[in-house]
């Protein structure tokens, strides 16, 4: 149960993602590239002290179990929309997991915001995200596939420590247009920040 102040804490964060977010989908890809070091570390840096502890495994776990279904309701998908996050818009080549070479910059600027110093100590979760063409199972699939090839590529490429990123498929059970399953801006890539690392 939250207590009334971090009630607050929590609806703040939300409504900064979700500004985020919509700025991101109305801004489309350009949007998405001329974000900043400075934007992506202020949003990612909001860790409230008395954050929930998020097990990945659950996560992978209850998504598993729900393919088709939607997961935004299961206990440990929900307590993701308390923390800080943000969205952004990886392109792969199809039903691939190899990132185009355009999409680099983008990775670029996410590895440039965790190598900054006040975000040196935390993980991040990489939450990889289809529309719904295709076949729900393979979705999810795909979209965890994609989720570690982005952490692999700022493992490898550019030296983010591997202890620090875990990555997840979470296919097209969290749709942002919910009323247009199959649109394109339900592509994405969510990452969020899950505490110190230990």
């Amino acid at each position: 149960m939250l207590r009334p102040g971090e009630k607050k804490m929590s609806i703040r964060r939300f409504r900064n993602t979700l500004a985020l977010t919509v700025l991101l989908a109305a801004a489309g890809n350009a949007g998405a590239q001329q974000l900043s070091e400075h934007q992506l570390v202020n949003t990612l840096g909001q860790v409230a002290e008395a954050a929930s502890a998020i097990d990945v495994a659950m996560l992978v776990q209850e998504v598993a179990s729900n393919p088709g279904k939607g997961i935004a309701g299961l206990p440990h998908w929900s307590q993701l929309a308390t923390l800080p996050q943000f969205f952004v818009e990886i392109n792969f080549e199809n039903n691939s997991v190899a990132i185009e070479p355009g999409s680099y910059r983008t990775l670029g600027l996410i590895a440039d915001a965790l190598h900054h110093p006040l975000l040196l100590r935390y993980k991040f979760l990489v939450v990889g995200h289809t529309n719904a063409t295709g076949d729900a199972k393979h979705n999810l699939k795909l979209s965890a596939r994609r989720a570690e090839a982005i952490a692999e590529a700022l493992s490898t490429t550019f030296s983010v420590a591997p202890n620090r990123l875990f990555a997840i498929g979470a296919g097209s059970e969290m749709p942002v247009d919910a009323a247009n399953p199959k649109a394109a801006d339900n592509r994405r890539v969510q990452l969020l920040n899950i505490g110190l690392v230990k």
